[in-house]
């Protein structure tokens, strides 16, 4: 046997797909090469992995779709609002099956927002604020009502993080009133387009998924769906590139390196996609931590960063400044905002002046990275030497997206600082300077900076309670302008989201919400 007939044998094997000789190139499966969450509990955690098993094995009452993204109707077909913004009643479409062949019901929602505020973890921390779980109710079969405790106009963007659960299967695997968490965190109980396999599922290393045949919206958009989805995460960045080039995998994660773009694109199997995301490439500082508690200090750090060297050099100007927390391509920012220069002699001077207040700039301070994603080590390689000239020592610790997080409940435990994106969860400013600079969401990762200023709270916390756009408008400039000029943060660029994929994918359609991972909207070619 040859080398590539071995080569291939041993990935079918791999992939437990049968080569039979007729039908060995038609039942390959999608090989997904992007990362997988820490849970497939879609209750349980709120980032970029988690939204691959919210798209495809679960369904919400309105999802994102498109690129600028589209709020559109999903399991729900309709909604109205009270005039004061307090009272939402959204009405399900007729016939929704989950993957055990039950009807889903109205009960059936507020069974699932109940357990999501309940369990209170990562996705709550868009309704905890507003909404209690007995508040909502289904006052119908196939309507279910929601009574906020004061206006939250976000609310209908949220909607999307919210997966509708079955609760008949779960009630068969609930253990001392866990609401299922230790069962859903290896398996899935939802209506999604995909199922899961729990047999072969393990965390963060592989997940396979098979088509159901049943989705409510059925597959007459698609005549040549996916059947068998494999996800098979690649840690390192080179092996995930040559994987793709090899056809060993079909697609890698949406951070692929501009520096292996003209790789990808030179190879006649495979092709990069290129769309204009909203996800925010920042660096982060723990503002309880010293140096960091001097806004001195801070300034110092933003003045250091070479934003036009890493952007236009590094990253070969596929990417675009972005001087605020909210990406550019959204409302709510400031039209004059000017973003923070390269300029090592103001850098100096700021460090200067938080040495005098007393502010620690001579010990070591630690970055951490996420050494599977090359372009945060790149980042941090390039400003360790900046702020060297500067009079401070930068460590690199490399980290993974888990292990950061995972720190990050507490201040003590935080990184000193540390390298990531904010993507595009739900597409409103409470989804980007909202929920990371309000105090009150302290121990998330996304507010991990631990920044506070109380007229920053207050105006973000009139913001997200306005029903008038124009209020909430001038409400986010103003906490923008604050923000920035406290310079918690770091903020480098808004990205062009860049995935490698093999020419055999047909049908990618990007969103900035999931970051292209929907399945449902893809085929394969022979």
């Amino acid at each position: 046997m040859g080398f590539r007939r071995l080569r291939a044998a041993i990935l079918a094997a791999a992939l437990g797909v049968v080569a039979t000789p007729a039908l060995a190139q038609q039942q390959r499966p999608m090989v997904w090469g992007d990362s997988l969450p820490a849970t497939l509990d879609p209750h349980a955690i709120f980032d970029v992995p988690s939204q691959f098993v919210l798209l495809n094995a679960y369904d919400g009452l309105y999802r994102y779709q498109g690129n600028p993204p589209d709020l559109r109707p999903w399991l729900a077909e309709s909604h109205t609002t009270s005039a004061d913004g307090l009272s939402w009643e959204f009405t399900l479409r007729a016939g929704i099956k989950f993957q055990d062949g039950s009807e889903m019901t109205a009960e059936d929602v507020v069974y699932s927002f109940r357990r999501l505020l309940s369990m209170n973890r990562a996705p709550a921390a868009a309704f905890s604020p507003v909404l209690r779980p007995e508040n909502v109710t289904a006052t119908g079969p196939r309507t279910v009502r929601f009574v906020l405790s004061s206006p939250y106009a976000p609310f209908l963007s949220a909607i999307p993080l919210v997966a509708i659960v079955n609760p008949r299967v779960l009630a068969q695997h609930t253990v001392n009133n866990d609401w299922g968490a230790a069962w859903l965190a290896s398996n899935s109980a939802g209506s999604g387009a995909y199922r899961i396999d729990p047999a072969t599922y393990q965390a963060r290393v592989s997940m396979d998924m098979t088509r159901f045949a049943d989705h409510f919206l059925g597959w007459g958009h698609n005549q040549r769906p996916i059947e068998q989805v494999r996800s098979r995460p690649v840690m390192e960045t080179s092996t995930r590139v040559l994987a793709l080039l090899r056809g060993e995998i079909d697609a890698t994660d949406s951070y692929l390196p501009t520096d292996q773009v003209e790789r990808v694109e030179r190879n006649n199997r495979t092709r990069v996609a290129r769309d204009e995301s909203m996800r925010v490439f920042i660096i982060r500082m723990n503002n309880r931590k010293p140096p960091f508690d001097n806004r001195d200090a801070r300034l110092c750090f933003a003045h250091a960063f070479n934003y036009e060297g890493f952007n236009n050099t590094i990253l070969r100007g596929l990417v675009v400044r972005n001087g605020s927390p909210n990406p550019n391509n959204l409302w709510g920012n400031p039209p004059d905002l000017q973003p923070y220069t390269y300029d090592l002699a103001l850098a100096r001077q700021h460090c200067d002046r938080a040495r005098a207040a007393g502010a620690p700039l001579d010990r070591e301070i630690e970055v951490h990275v996420q050494n599977e994603l090359e372009q945060t080590v790149q980042a941090a390689q390039m400003y360790q030497a900046d702020l060297r000239r500067v009079g401070v020592n930068l460590r690199i610790v490399p980290n993974t997206w888990a292990g950061i997080t995972g720190a990050t409940g507490r201040a003590e435990s935080t990184p000193d600082m540390w390298v990531h994106w904010v993507s595009t969860y739900f597409v409103d400013p409470e989804n980007w300077i909202g929920q990371m600079y309000d105090s009150q969401f302290h121990g998330t990762w996304k507010a991990s900076s631990w920044y506070s200023n109380a007229e920053v709270d207050t105006l973000l916390r009139r913001a997200r309670a306005s029903l008038d756009q124009a209020e909430r408008q001038t409400l986010y400039q103003q906490a923008t302008r604050l923000v920035v000029a406290d310079s918690p943060d770091i903020w480098v660029y808004n990205t062009l989201n860049l995935r490698g994929l093999s020419r055999r994918v047909q049908g990618y359609q990007f969103s900035p919400v999931g970051s292209g991972g929907e399945m449902r909207l893809m085929s394969l070619a022979n």
